[in-house]
């Protein structure tokens, strides 16, 4: 276990952490392998298999790879200036490999191959160049979600050594009871075994600003969500009604503010802005939401040094409950449907929420199994292969479960039934069980009982 919570929360940009992200960072490391011989680069070749090929154009695949081609990450690219280059490629600029290299390729030349589903995961990309001495470079890359790739051939790194090591939720309260610390001190700790406590703080509270600055964007960006759904943009209506006459945050209107932070996420998502994978981009509504929801309606965070050590302890909780679901399932809604994406990211809300409520360790990890257990067997079915239906609405409606889930554990002494590691087991082999049309392929559920126009 070497998962940083920099590797769960990552910025990026929309609209997916496993079909842009993913792809975009395995383009530009496949041109990196090339070196000083991309410049010889005379032919291009991608192809796409499984889900990346089944949902790729919905979810902006082939221009992620465009500009990962070009050597753009997806931490540092504009969103708008990406969209417009990759329009420049397509509408017959040449594509600069590396940045540098001229050569013909655009998003059609692209080849999907759905039906064929690779041995690792089916995420699968497949880059090959030819070169002008008549040599050949090629290269299988996976996306297994969040952002996460791997590259084929090569033996994954060693996870480097932290002080607290885990895997398992029962190991991770050991730890608690062991140094008579909460979970978020226990991913800290580990955390400073991988860089310097400064830039613990500081860049936990980077990506709460990237995440706050996603929900500020969401709530004023109006119109129609790109893709040809005619989806048009909720969460600014909603925020005008909160806030007509000067409304503030009354108790009355808190699940309304859930709804609305949750709701600004997604569609900024879905309109490929930039965001936060949380521990996806699918599901990267649910932890800012509830921290959004945490700052506005627990007592004390309005103190800017109290909300800040808040928002550290909050990120690390969630975090923690991630390196469990990396660990010993999987966060790919390609792998494990919906449950492991917008379940995941309710338990670690949850469980982050139950942290700040004043819960011990037994507690927390109640409140993240509840947040799972109730999100069981849910597929990923987006319509028109989307990040829109369902998935903006389900983002909100999870954010709502998770604080939930937060307040029943609080009742609650922490001593449970069901475990975390139970139910993470079980969405594992649910996942497996699962018909590959319900797993982010758009080939069952709502994608084909509902009308793309």
């Amino acid at each position: 276990m070497a998962v940083s919570v920099f590797d769960i929360f990552s910025i990026g940009v929309g609209p997916s952490s496993s079909h842009t992200v993913g792809p975009m960072r395995a383009a530009r490391g496949f041109i990196a392998e090339l070196g000083e011989r991309v410049s010889s680069v005379v032919a291009v070749r991608v192809d796409l298999y499984g889900s990346l090929a089944a949902t790729g154009r919905g979810h902006g695949t082939p221009g992620a790879i465009l500009l990962g081609l070009e050597g753009k990450t997806p931490e540092d690219v504009d969103p708008r200036a990406g969209h417009e280059r990759v329009a420049a490629i397509d509408g017959g600029d040449p594509l600069l490999l590396g940045g540098v290299h001229p050569v013909p390729f655009t998003t059609a030349d692209i080849a999907m191959q759905p039906a064929e589903i690779k041995h690792r995961h089916t995420n699968a990309m497949r880059f090959a160049v030819d070169f002008d001495d008549g040599g050949h470079h090629v290269a299988m890359y996976y996306s297994v979600g969040g952002g996460f790739i791997v590259r084929d051939g090569h033996a994954e790194a060693a996870p480097a050594a932290v002080p607290m090591p885990f895997s398992t939720g029962d190991e991770l309260l050991r730890l608690c009871d062991q140094y008579d610390a909460p979970m978020w001190e226990i991913m800290c700790r580990n955390e400073r075994a991988l860089c310097p406590a400064s830039e613990v703080r500081s860049g936990l509270l980077r990506i709460w600003t990237a995440m706050a600055d996603c929900v500020e964007a969401g709530l004023h960006a109006e119109g129609v969500l790109p893709g040809g759904l005619a989806v048009r943009r909720r969460a600014p209506g909603l925020y005008r009604e909160l806030t007509r006459g000067g409304g503030g945050f009354a108790h009355a209107d808190s699940m309304d503010w859930l709804n609305v932070a949750a709701m600004a996420v997604n569609e900024e998502n879905a309109a490929g802005g930039r965001v936060v994978t949380a521990p996806t981009n699918g599901a990267a509504g649910i932890v800012p939401s509830v921290m959004f929801w945490a700052v506005r309606y627990l007592p004390g965070l309005d103190v800017p040094e109290r909300r800040d050590e808040a928002i550290i302890r909050y990120l690390l909780t969630a975090a923690a409950i991630a390196v469990l679901y990396k660990e010993r399932a999987s966060i790919s809604g390609a792998e494990m449907g919906c449950q492991g994406e917008v379940g995941s990211a309710c338990s670690m809300a949850a469980a982050g929420l139950a942290e700040l409520l004043g819960g011990t360790p037994r507690q927390v990890e109640n409140a993240a199994e509840i947040g799972i257990e109730h999100n069981l067997g849910l597929t990923c079915d987006p319509v028109g292969g989307l990040v829109q239906i369902p998935c903006i609405e389900r983002n909100a409606i999870a954010a709502v479960k998770a604080v939930n889930a937060a307040k029943m554990a609080l009742h609650g002494d922490g001593i449970h039934r069901v475990s975390l590691d139970q139910a993470i087991e079980t969405m594992r082999q649910t996942g497996m069980d699962m018909l590959t049309k319900y797993k982010e392929t758009s080939l069952g559920g709502l994608a084909v009982n509902v009308p793309e126009c």
